[in-house]
């Protein structure tokens, strides 16, 4: 007999089926017994009302068995059906004591975020714990299908790097034979350069390294990085459009695709009818104005500051996103094209979304000679880039591009307290394992 999964059970009223997965709970009810079963689709439940023919008070909570019976109407089964119990046979029974039941809400199992992560995969059964990165994965789903329609090429840069794309700041060094190599913090350098090989539009999907000596509840170390780059805009406005379509788009699949998920997590999704742009200098004055904030000697935004500014959008413009442009040119990377308007800021940007920075991106310097001068204003010395600059003596269009950080966003859409709650196996400042 094949294999029937939990979801699908509703189809087969009537018919004989096989069930195979763990033992999610076995409840009595009177003279009633359920099992409950959960298998990669979901949970669901048999029912006997003879337990000691089945053994049931011996066999053990995460057991996997199968489980073979007729299908039944159910009104009050979650499913509306319920599998009228044959037989059921363990297949692999746990060897060691569960560090937690896995059952259990994560409200009332009240662990702390290290002991799960130290029990990570065992804590992924959980129901609303595996559901997190169901949710993910729609999300890098919907940036790859979005973006091969709009006539992006996916693509695969190297992690191992020569130098880094911000100045050699926050870098992991590593021994590559007898060289000294990094890994690599962006696929900034190469998403650039294959614009000017002649693709015009890519994008890849990879992670990230970043060595900063955080321990907050934004920051990891190793983090999954949504990277687009296009070339022959016309601003970087070309740019932060794409970006509201696609997250329309993203909104969209999740309540379509990840209902159940997002009602299990009791996640809002956002409604995005047009995000609200606002200049770094009057970003500043709202801070200042709205917010007693000394802004003075504020060259970046703080948490805080991002935070309000979220607020302030709110308030203002109904909008739980914001984008905030022109920063500073002191705090942007050297690729990063200023406003020759007003050259002491840039066209960079972030986009905020619930108190929280997102995406970072801007429309970078495509000419060899003004690159080559920023590089050098910067302290750096144009000779360790060079295989990055080759490609811009030959001519480089106009191009722009942004980066998403998946944990960050991930994080937002379900209001998860922690980004590491937003990463399989998250790399921080202390945890190497699992």
């Amino acid at each position: 007999m094949e294999r029937t999964l939990a979801r699908d059970l509703p189809q087969h009223i009537g018919e004989r089926v096989r069930l195979l997965g763990w033992v999610h709970h076995i409840r009595q009810l009177g003279k009633i017994s359920f099992v409950l079963l959960r298998d990669r689709s979901g949970v669901t439940q048999a029912v006997t009302g003879e337990p000691e023919r089945f053994g049931l008070d011996r066999i053990e909570r995460e057991s996997i068995v199968e489980l073979v019976g007729r299908v039944k109407p159910e009104p009050q089964a979650r499913q509306g059906c319920e599998l009228e119990l044959e037989s059921i046979r363990v297949l692999v029974a746990p060897v060691a004591p569960l560090p937690f039941e896995v059952s259990r809400s994560k409200k009332k199992l009240n662990l702390k975020l290290d002991m799960i992560l130290d029990h990570r995969a065992f804590a992924l059964r959980n129901p609303e714990i595996g559901a997190v990165f169901r949710v993910q994965a729609e999300i890098v789903r919907t940036f790859q299908e979005f973006l091969r329609r709009e006539g992006f090429l996916e693509v695969h840069t190297s992690k191992i790097i020569a130098a880094g794309t911000e100045g050699g700041t926050a870098l992991f060094p590593i021994q590559y034979f007898e060289q000294k190599a990094y890994l690599a913090q962006s696929p900034q350098f190469y998403k650039q350069m294959l614009v000017g090989a002649g693709y015009e539009r890519v994008f890849e999907v990879g992670f990230v390294y970043r060595a900063e000596d955080h321990a907050t509840s934004r920051h990891i170390n190793e983090y999954l990085s949504l990277d687009y780059e296009m070339g022959f805009i016309d601003s970087f406005l070309d740019v932060t459009r794409l970006e509201e379509r696609l997250l329309k788009e993203l909104v969209k699949n999740l309540g379509e695709n990840c209902a159940e998920e997002l009602k299990l997590l009791e996640a809002r999704l956002p409604e995005i009818s047009s995000i609200p742009y606002l200049h770094f200098r009057d970003a500043l004055e709202v801070l200042r104005r709205d917010y007693n904030r000394d802004v003075s000697k504020m060259h970046d935004l703080d948490p805080e500051a991002e935070r309000q500014l979220c607020d302030y959008a709110q308030k203002v413009h109904n909008s739980e996103f914001i984008f905030i442009t022109h920063y500073p040119r002191r705090t942007r990377p050297f690729y990063t094209l200023w406003d020759p308007d007003d050259p002491e800021y840039t066209f960079g940007f972030d986009l905020l979304f619930r108190g929280l920075e997102v995406t970072t991106g801007s429309q970078r310097i495509h000419d060899y000679n003004l690159l080559v001068e920023n590089i050098r204003r910067f302290g750096l010395n144009p000779e360790s880039f060079e295989f990055y600059l080759e490609i811009f003596k030959y001519a480089v269009p106009p191009h722009g591009g942004l980066a998403i950080g998946a944990e960050r966003l991930t994080q937002q859409f379900l209001g998860l307290a922690n980004v590491r709650e937003a990463s399989l196996f998250p790399r921080d400042r202390f945890r190497l394992t699992p």
